[in-house]
């Protein structure tokens, strides 16, 4: 029982502290966006904190590479800073951006890495589950790149992401139902191209 009371203690406080971050860091971007300089450099260096926690987290492997991304997400987050719809969660807004560089920056990597064949004995007589891996990303990558811009990054960050519909329409600037009309033709087009090579 009380590890119980203790676990519900510590999730309380996290949901706090996460409410806490959204309120302050809304109130400086909202701040910023009218004009206010110190409030939206404040912002600025509370969203790079907090998106380096975030992208460390899905970088484990290639921690060199969380400066980079927390930049071009930065970078995003302001250019796109006039379009963002305050119904929205603002963090939820700039954590659709960040994956979206994520994304972009894996895409990169996986091609890349792809070029490089191993080059052990061994490898030429079996494929290894992390070649296999390279391949399907490659092959997705692939099919991915067939298909409409639009189409393409909705089905990226609801399918492969793991975004709500609502999270990825405001990151892609769409409606809900258009962003699910653009989720529904790529996935019919990806089955016709996959049927097709069959």
């Amino acid at each position: 029982m009380q590890r119980t009371n203790q676990g519900n203690v510590e999730v309380n406080a996290g949901v706090t502290a996460l409410r806490h971050t959204e309120l302050r860091l809304h109130a400086l971007f909202l701040q910023g966006r009218d004009g206010d300089a110190q409030a939206y450099r404040l912002f600025l260096q509370a969203t790079a904190t907090h998106l380096r926690a975030y992208l460390r987290r899905r970088l484990v492997r290639w921690p060199d590479q969380v400066e980079d991304l927390v930049q071009e997400s930065l970078l995003a987050i302001h250019n796109q800073r006039l379009s963002y719809d305050t119904a929205v969660p603002l963090t939820a807004w700039m954590h659709a951006i960040a994956r979206y560089k994520l994304i972009d920056w894996v895409r990169r990597h996986a091609r890349s890495e792809g070029l490089h064949e191993p080059l052990d004995d061994d490898s030429a007589l079996c494929a290894s589950a992390d070649h296999e891996a390279g391949d399907a990303r490659r092959d997705l990558a692939t099919l991915l790149d067939a298909l409409p811009a639009k189409q393409r990054d909705a089905i990226i960050f609801t399918k492969l992401n793991g975004l709500s519909v609502r999270e990825a329409a405001a990151a892609l600037h769409m409606s809900e139902a258009a962003l699910k009309v653009s989720v529904h033709r790529g996935l019919k087009t990806l089955a016709i191209t996959l049927r097709g090579t069959a």
